[in-house]
């Protein structure tokens, strides 16, 4: 998986001067997260969050993105690229439903994703 490829689908959907901090972590520390935030206490495969209108973090866990990733059928590269596209599409604003699936699935085409 190539930084650059992070990089491209960062700039293209949040702009050139977003500053965003991708962090990979464990399914410990994105329970303790998630639990935080979220207030559930599971480990998730992914975590955005926008801290201003020009800057955001996502943590992936590489553990549960693996196990995503088979009960979805795809490769974990593909699913990985998958789940930052919805991380920053999440940091452009948009909430689950149709609306931030159909922008998703503009990105994903676009990325051969």
């Amino acid at each position: 998986m190539s930084e650059t490829l992070f990089a491209q689908i960062k700039k293209i959907i949040l702009g050139p001067k977003y500053e965003l901090s991708l962090v990979f972590t464990s399914a410990k520390k994105i329970q303790k997260l998630n639990q935080t935030y979220r207030n559930i206490d599971n480990p998730t495969d992914i975590l955005s969050f926008p801290l201003s209108k020009t800057s955001g973090e996502i943590f992936i866990c590489k553990s549960e993105t693996r196990k995503m990733a088979k009960e979805f059928d795809r490769s974990y590269d593909n699913f990985l690229v998958f789940l930052f596209i919805h991380g920053c599409v999440h940091l452009k604003g948009y909430d689950h439903g149709d609306k931030m699936e159909k922008v998703e699935e503009k990105f994903r085409k676009l990325f051969k994703i």
